[in-house]
């Protein structure tokens, strides 16, 4: 089997553990609040806490990994994320919970800030496209089992289990990752611990706050929290002009391709992702699914994507990104618009989910491989894992706001605890038909977000690949 192969299967294991992960959870969040005996916005830090250490840490994880070898930092990922996967499963309550998931998504953020550069790596610019779509179907592949298996797991043995089924895989995956991934470049150079130390404290304090407000509303404590963050941030663009080896090499902005996708990647997270979020939380918590009930809805999407990932990636290949990325945009658009029309009471057939996740797969499809592929075929070799990370970072913070509004928008029209008892299936009283309006407006908002993204996606320009050579702007 030819190593480049075998480099791209251990890549989509990986992208396929934090796959899985992600969905399960988001599944199993209404019985963790439960067997835990904890409240909605404290389980739900479950999810924001994957997010927000992943979103702080891969700028800098992906400039390390340029510096000490992107092997290094790839593979012991594996290893983490691994070993915190064992330890959120034996978690005895949610505090414990709560910490190891830190633990795990610190693997996560090694791997999601070095996966692409490694697929970089080790393909010319005009194959990445297709290698990027079999990555996408480690993805989707992954979210279809975390669905799959977390319905059918959390409703039949247990919560803990969903993390137990990383372990197996990532034994397996890091053996094999250490074994064939090795560095291909190392850029010289000191590493900006200030800047690292700036960056990381500029978006703790704003990622938290956004997050707080998802409990608490927009408060004092929050919105200080954001200002702050805010200065400090203005603090870090100023003092990494002055650096010579600063943590994102601003010269990236200046190749408009390479700019417009890493924003469109931004927008595309911040009004797309979290929309799996507010179905299920519909299906379970409005229309009082089970978990499985749930996932098999949701699944048919995940497969069609799977299927037709390569063929979409090898389609960026050939005629460019603009038009397949552009093209999955509009797609999730009209998904959003889909799932809006399911979501207006308790008796719309339930048959409808399946058609929306499918117009939903058919555009991630189209438009992750094409996009990453443009990312990376504009980014210089030397800098490949700084790029990869800052790609992650903006798609992680897209994430991130991504539940924090729709938490907050869908419940703006009634009481707070009403609409976390709703989300988590507990309530009781007949349900708010403000509430529904509540969920109407956080998926017009994705809808209007995913919209700038398609307007960036579309004006992007066209990049030029060659067979031998990255660009080198």
């Amino acid at each position: 089997m030819d190593k480049r192969n075998i480099i791209l299967a251990i890549v989509m294991l990986g992208t396929m553990m934090a796959a899985v992960d992600s969905t399960v959870v988001i599944l199993a969040l209404p019985v963790i609040v439960q067997d835990l005996h904890t409240d909605f916005f404290t389980a739900i830090w479950v999810i924001i806490l994957y997010i927000f250490v992943v979103l702080v840490l891969t700028t800098q994880l992906g400039r390390l990994g340029d510096k000490v070898g992107r092997d290094k930092v790839y593979n012991w990922g594996f290893v983490v994320f691994t070993i915190g996967s064992a330890l959120c499963g034996a978690s005895p309550n949610i505090g414990s919970l709560i910490t190891f998931r830190g633990i795990q998504s610190l693997g996560g953020a090694m791997m999601q800030s070095t996966g692409g550069a490694v697929i970089a790596d080790n393909f010319p610019p005009n194959e990445r496209g297709k290698a990027y779509g079999f990555t996408s179907i480690g993805w989707n592949v992954g979210a279809m089992l975390g669905i799959i298996l977390g319905g059918i797991i959390t409703t039949f043995i247990g919560w803990r289990y969903i993390f137990y089924i990383n372990i197996p895989i990532g034994i397996v995956a890091s053996i094999l990752s250490f074994k064939f991934i090795r560095a291909k470049e190392i850029t010289e150079g000191r590493f900006d611990i200030p800047g690292t130390v700036l960056l990381a404290s500029s978006l703790s304090l704003i990622s938290y706050g956004a997050a707080d407000i998802a409990g608490e509303g927009l408060v004092l404590k929050n919105e200080i929290m954001i200002l702050v963050g805010l200065i400090v941030f203005v603090g870090f663009l100023l003092a990494e002009k002055r650096v010579k080896n600063p943590i994102i090499d601003f010269s990236v902005f200046q190749n408009r391709v390479l700019t417009y996708s890493l924003f469109a990647s931004f927008f595309q997270s911040l009004g797309y992702l979290s929309v799996a979020f507010i179905i299920i939380m519909y299906l379970q918590g409005v229309r009082g699914l089970t978990p499985f009930q749930a996932s098999l809805l949701l699944v048919p999407g995940y497969v069609i994507a799977s299927l037709i990932a390569p063929f979409t990636g090898r389609l960026s290949d050939k005629i460019g990104s603009r038009i397949p990325a552009t093209l999955g945009m509009g797609l999730m658009i009209i998904a959003i618009f889909l799932y809006i029309s399911i979501a207006t009471g308790i008796n719309t057939p339930l048959i409808n989910v399946i058609f929306a996740s499918l117009v939903g797969g058919i555009g991630s499809s189209f438009f992750y491989p094409a996009n990453n592929s443009a990312i990376m075929a504009n980014a210089r070799r030397g800098i490949y894992g700084g790029v990869s990370g800052l790609q992650r970072t903006l798609a992680n913070m897209g994430l991130l706001l991504s539940y924090v509004l729709a938490i907050t928008i869908s419940s703006l029209t009634v009481p707070r605890y009403v609409a976390f008892e709703v989300f988590l299936g507990t309530y009781n009283g007949k349900i708010p038909a403000q509430f529904i309006t509540g969920i109407h407006s956080a998926l017009v908002l994705g809808a209007i977000i995913l919209f700038i993204g398609l307007v960036l996606s579309a004006l992007r320009g066209k990049e030029v690949r060659s067979n031998l050579v990255s660009p080198t702007s």
